[in-house]
């Protein structure tokens, strides 16, 4: 019973994994002032850059999400490996929130003057939030696990 609800979540994870690599892909190229810019020019960016190596946190994440699906359907969801998990996952998404707050930071203080970096700002500010509601929920489920297995050792300890 449990397992087509977590292979659903586990397709819809991929799915989210494979649209967050085309648009990192493909946006590169439809940005405004990439137009005249060689492939070089364009993926060369420092900013670019920055996105591709945060982006590293976000697939960390989900691959450890995804690993957490697969323990779920196995019905190993009070394990050590499963509080490992939700352990990675709550530091990758601090790591991927701080690294928004800095973009954000930067591109208020070093934006061209003739820009308006509202929309990336509040693009910013969404995802933070998003983020730490994850890490948060995260954390609160990793402490649960937790004290679910340690219980669990206690009982069998006892019988």
């Amino acid at each position: 019973m449990k397992k087509i609800p977590t292979l659903f979540l586990q397709v819809v994870i991929v799915l989210i994994g494979i649209v967050a690599l085309v648009i990192m892909i493909r946006f590169p190229l439809t940005e405004g002032r990439a137009t005249n810019l060689d492939l070089f020019s364009i993926y060369s960016d420092p900013f670019i850059i920055y996105g591709y190596v945060v982006s590293i946190a976000f697939f960390v994440a989900s691959y450890q999400a995804f690993t957490l699906l697969g323990y779920i359907g196995q019905n190993k969801v009070f394990s050590l490996s499963s509080v490992k998990a939700l352990r990675t996952i709550k530091y990758c998404v601090i790591m991927l929130s701080v690294s928004i707050v800095m973009a954000v930071l930067f591109i208020m203080t070093f934006h061209n003057k003739d820009d308006d970096p509202a929309g990336f700002i509040a693009m910013g500010i969404l995802t933070t939030f998003i983020s730490i509601i994850i890490a948060t929920a995260a954390a609160v489920l990793e402490k649960l696990l937790q004290t679910a297995i340690e219980m669990k050792s206690e009982d069998d300890l006892t019988v």
